[in-house]
């Protein structure tokens, strides 16, 4: 398909311009404040980013863009936007932008039967003209940098570099790529050859994202795919220590007493979070131990039991008696329990 958009702006750079090379994953209903600073805290993220915020008819007031603005100490913070109107997206993005936003990204990539109603997130890939609009309404509001986060299409991927083409046309400083088809959810296997396709087409930075699972993953995605950063999502509320595994380029694995203290000061930090009101906390903390307890072979089984306490006393507990039980051969941080299928690029 021939590319009709055309890019006014000067691409900035042809590299990521942070560094690590890293990005925490916006992901609805769980990257919060207290989150991003949990993973954070560990090191080797070199961006985090907010939930995704809705945009559909009414502006955002101050106090909303505030809390949702809240700043992670010494890592850069990437705002996500959703929406399809050019002007109120771009009325958004300066909202963001003069809050100090680092960066300001588009969702184009939510899967959701919402998402797809309202003809926002991956619904706008089946509309290349309005979604390069929209893009391009935002640049012109954005004094820092724009990114987009893209799936590989909605039902298939036979327009996915056209789609990276207007996103570039648009004027954004880099992309992002999920290479699932909205369609597809998060089943399967991320096929990472949609990412080097398009990092072979663009000239800004590609990002890539999906099924990265182990720190041998994100090393195996950059050789595969030849892109200039990773996002992780779901691995990294699995594991919140891949960053740092990662950037040690070691073997070095968090004790079971060291998983436990961190449960618990997210525990203690989403405290704050809801004044004291320990249902909410109880809340949060299970939301995460769904994915903790995937490090382990019996983690279904004993992450159901442990999901069943209803108090914050009782929660911590059984917590704390199920890890301690642990060896450090029972978390499967590198692989060699095989838990789970990781993404290719091949």
């Amino acid at each position: 398909m021939e590319n009709k958009y055309t890019r006014e702006l000067p691409i900035k750079t042809t590299s990521f311009p942070y560094k690590p090379a890293t990005m925490l994953a916006p992901m609805e209903g769980i990257t919060n404040h207290p989150v991003r600073t949990a993973i954070s805290a560990i090191g080797g993220v070199g961006v985090v980013c907010t939930e995704f915020v809705r945009v559909s008819v009414a502006e955002l007031k101050p106090k909303e863009v505030r809390s949702i603005m809240r700043p992670t100490e010494g890592v850069p913070l990437s705002v996500q936007i959703m929406g399809n109107k050019p002007q109120l997206m771009a009325d958004t993005a300066r909202k963001f932008s003069e809050a100090g936003a680092d960066i300001v990204d588009i969702n184009l990539g939510c899967p959701t039967a919402r998402a797809v109603k309202g003809n926002v997130g991956s619904a706008m890939l089946k509309d290349p003209d309005l979604l390069f609009d929209v893009l391009s309404a935002m640049r012109k509001n954005i004094s820092g940098l724009q990114s987009a986060k893209i799936r590989a299409g909605f039902d298939n991927a036979d327009h996915t570099l056209h789609i990276a083409e207007a996103v570039e046309a648009a004027g954004v400083d880099f992309i992002v790529v999920h290479p699932r088809r909205r369609n597809d959810f998060y089943e399967g296997v991320a096929d990472w050859r949609i990412i080097g396709m398009i990092k072979e087409r663009l000239k800004i930075p590609v990002v890539g994202n999906g099924d990265i699972w182990y720190p041998s993953d994100a090393a195996r995605m950059y050789k595969e795919c030849g892109c200039d950063a990773v996002m992780i999502g779901r691995g990294a509320l699995r594991n919140p220590w891949i960053f740092k595994q990662l950037e040690d380029q070691s073997d070095w694995q968090p004790s079971p007493e060291e998983v436990f203290a961190y449960i618990d000061g997210f525990m203690n930090d989403h405290l704050n979070e809801f004044e004291g009101h320990e249902g909410g906390v109880v809340k949060r903390a299970k939301e995460n131990w769904r994915y903790l307890c995937q490090l382990f072979v019996d983690g279904n089984t004993v992450g159901r039991e442990i999901l069943r306490q209803q108090t914050y006393s009782d929660f911590r507990n059984a917590l704390q008696d199920f890890l301690e039980s642990k060896k450090r051969d029972d978390f499967d941080f590198f692989g060699h329990l095989k838990l789970k299928n990781s993404g290719s690029g091949i």
